[in-house]
């Protein structure tokens, strides 16, 4: 997934974008609610994990002004605040899911999977296309039930193309889907993915179209 970390701590931000780096996730940071917004504005995400102790404002008016623009990314709201009233409050302003601080990492991990299962049918922790059987949860990819090994990134790429068989990614979408702002990107990283996949998987499953981009086959 792409997260935006909106968190003006910065110890603790470092720590959280560090774990979630090795979960696999792209994630960009934002410690002022002026920098959320902007980079939202700018860019696709997921994802929004969002403190409302922000130095410049209440994190829950950047949350309001977002569902009120139809900003639909996926609110996680993290905060020391504990009451109940808080709670139903983010919840109400639209927020997703609360947790709050102090938290444990794989609390944090668990709740994150809920909100990306709910973008596949049903809630399902299983992504099933022909053959093939991915796993969200473990990350696991099976192709005939059997175990086939790929890297965080080949997955999550794969992932982003099985959930719209038969729709054309270009690399500038795939690019802002896998990496995150401050990423070290290099200019054929799309396409070494890609390689690697064609090689792991049946084939003519990734076709792509010249000078557009790529797409999974829907009759795998």
């Amino acid at each position: 997934m792409r997260i935006l970390l909106v968190e003006d701590n910065r110890v603790l931000a470092q720590g959280i974008k560090a774990a979630l780096l090795r979960e696999g996730h792209a994630v960009d940071h934002a410690a002022t609610s002026a920098a959320a917004e902007h980079i939202l504005a700018a860019e696709p995400f997921d994802v929004m994990i969002l403190d409302l102790g922000l130095p410049d404002e209440d994190g829950l008016a950047l949350l309001r002004r977002l569902r009120q623009r139809g900003n639909t990314v996926a609110v996680l709201i993290l905060t020391a605040r504990d009451s109940l009233d808080d709670k139903v409050r983010g919840l109400d302003l639209g927020g997703d899911d609360y947790l709050t601080k102090p938290f444990e990492q794989q609390e944090l991990f668990a709740r994150l999977r809920v909100l990306e299962r709910r973008k596949t049918a049903a809630g399902s922790s299983q992504l099933t296309l022909g053959a093939l059987r991915m796993d969200l949860n473990t990350h696991q990819l099976y192709i005939d039930d059997q175990p086939v090994t790929l890297a965080r990134r080949e997955f999550a790429l794969l992932r982003v193309l099985a959930e719209q068989p038969g729709r054309v990614y270009s690399r500038e979408e795939l690019e802002q889907k896998l990496y995150s702002l401050d990423g070290a990107l290099s200019s054929n990283a799309i396409e070494v993915h890609i390689h690697n996949l064609r090689k792991k998987l049946p084939e003519q499953l990734i076709r792509n179209v010249r000078g557009v981009g790529y797409y999974l086959s829907a009759e795998s």
